[in-house]
């Protein structure tokens, strides 16, 4: 079999038309961005802002081209459209106040009732596998759910579900949404290598991200988990901008410095009028499996004085244990692997609290799922 290059990329590619209908994108220097990693293939094609939507079918017809190569698996193309400094036509897209799920410019994801995000203000603070095992948490109290890995620098899906196959290829235009424990799931961490670094503009990462929700067969779901990257940046606005977000789930440490980030990621998802559904503190304290006696490591109760402050419902605490740190490794999360243990219904606890939240703003009848236990 053929080495998949970017030279054969670009000489396939040189069979597509450019936006002009006469010169092909390469001869117009539109394709930047490739990037290689086995049998899979990303990369974006650069377009003027206003015209970005009438050139999808440029777009298909690239990732057809290439999706044609012996030896390639995957294909993930991206339109980067980048408006050109003093050019005219409408200014960029300003975050604006919006109701949740009522801007008709945040059209929602084909058979997913609702979209919640679980983000943090820094890494290092559990959210993926908070993100995870709140998912599962929402599952056991009921509900069909999905979950989007967004953090497309730092995929943590495949590993937290033990995934390692490639996606099924499209059918009718769409690539089909991986299982794991039920759960539908999709991440860039199924298109690259573990260990390859993604090298993407912020454009790229945006456009990979729509991708993902709206070229991704979810199913019907009651409720879609977003797993943000940490921080306040291009990801974040792209989801909270265009898509109907019900609310957002803030995970950090007890510590003032992760506290401090964790405030903006509130204050941002208040600027953009996402409604945040509550605080958790992970890492909350830690009880030595030898003589039982608890230690506050990183310090205890900030996360909870901070929703009180903030006025944000504080949803629980979970504990730095063993169990949580070694089932995420095996990719076997809590919540799956010890349903009945004590820190699968923390989680299922925090869900049940989330869901209230969901249901209350959004003014629905019908009570919040109940925890069950055997």
């Amino acid at each position: 079999m053929s080495e998949v290059t970017k030279e054969v990329i670009l000489e396939r590619l040189q069979k597509v038309r450019g936006p002009d209908g006469n010169s092909d994108l390469v001869e117009l220097g539109l394709v930047s961005d490739i990037f290689v990693s086995g049998g899979r293939v990303a990369f974006s094609i650069t377009v003027d802002a206003d015209k970005a939507n009438d050139l999808e079918p440029m777009r298909k017809a690239a990732e057809e081209v290439v999706s044609r190569i012996p030896g390639v698996e995957s294909v993930m193309v991206a339109l980067t459209a980048e408006r050109k400094p003093g050019s005219g036509g409408a200014a960029p897209q300003q975050a604006r106040p919006a109701a949740p799920g009522s801007d008709p410019a945040k059209p929602g994801v084909d058979g997913v009732k609702t979209i919640i995000a679980v983000a943090s203000g820094k890494g290092g603070v559990g959210k993926s596998t908070t993100a995870i095992n709140l998912a599962l948490g929402l599952q056991a109290n009921g509900l069909k759910v999905g979950v989007l890995d967004a953090d497309i620098y730092g995929p943590s899906l495949p590993r937290l579900l033990k995934i390692e196959r490639m996606p099924e290829p499209p059918a009718e235009g769409k690539l089909k949404a991986f299982e794991g424990y039920g759960l539908k799931v999709m991440s860039m961490g199924f298109l690259v290598e573990e260990d390859t670094p993604m090298i993407w503009r912020g454009p790229m990462v945006m456009s990979a991200l729509t991708q993902m929700l709206r070229e991704v067969d979810w199913g019907e779901l009651d409720v879609m988990v977003v797993d943000m990257p940490p921080g306040t940046g291009d990801a974040q606005l792209t989801m909270a901008q265009q898509v109907p977000l019900a609310g957002a789930v803030i995970v950090s440490t007890p510590q003032d410095l992760a506290l401090i980030d964790a405030r903006k990621g509130l204050a941002m998802f208040k600027k953009v009028s996402v409604p945040v559904l509550g605080i958790i503190e992970n890492m909350s304290y830690f009880l030595c499996p030898s003589c039982g006696t608890r230690s506050d490591i990183f310090g205890h109760g900030g996360a909870r004085a901070e929703a009180e402050k903030l006025g944000a419902p504080f949803l629980g605490e979970v504990p730095l244990h063993m169990e949580i740190r070694e089932t995420s490794d095996a990719g076997t999360p809590v919540v799956v692997s010890a349903p009945d243990g004590p820190h699968a219904r923390i989680f299922k606890d925090i869900a049940a609290k989330v869901w209230e939240q969901v249901t209350t703003r959004e003014g629905r009848q019908r009570a919040a799922p109940k925890i069950v236990m055997d």
